[in-house]
């Protein structure tokens, strides 16, 4: 399937449309790397060694494409630094930063409910 380019139209935005851009954008922002990159990252800028440090159980061919998916999409920014070896920063850009809000909010959510959902769990798969 072929994603249309968005033109401003309700249609290119909507989500329940399988060809939408806007779609394309949700599911590639919307899986737990992504989502613990942006929170990893936060205000900091970081290299990716130190990234993959911090996020527990990434590994580097996943950590590697979700960064270029997150700079493809302008919520990372990558800088090569001229030096031997060479050294790679990465930080959010302005809307990283954005997203990152809703992001702590889903972080905040999981927290205050993550006792009731374990006690839901339970009692589903008694």
């Amino acid at each position: 399937m072929v994603t249309k380019q968005f033109t401003g139209s309700p249609e290119e935005a909507d989500l329940t449309r399988a060809d939408s851009l806007a779609r394309e954008i949700f599911s590639d922002i919307a899986n737990k790397w992504a989502l613990l990159i942006i929170e990893s990252l936060g205000e900091r800028t970081l290299r990716f060694s130190e990234l993959r440090s911090e996020i527990e159980g990434i590994s580097h061919k996943m950590l590697t494409q979700n960064l270029r998916m997150l700079e493809r999409n302008g919520l990372v920014e990558r800088t090569v630094h001229p030096t031997v070896p060479p050294r790679v920063d990465y930080v959010l850009t302005e809307p990283g930063r954005a997203l990152r809000a809703v992001v702590d909010g889903m972080c905040d959510w999981t927290h205050r409910y993550l006792g009731d959902i374990e006690v839901s769990r339970s009692r589903f798969d008694a």
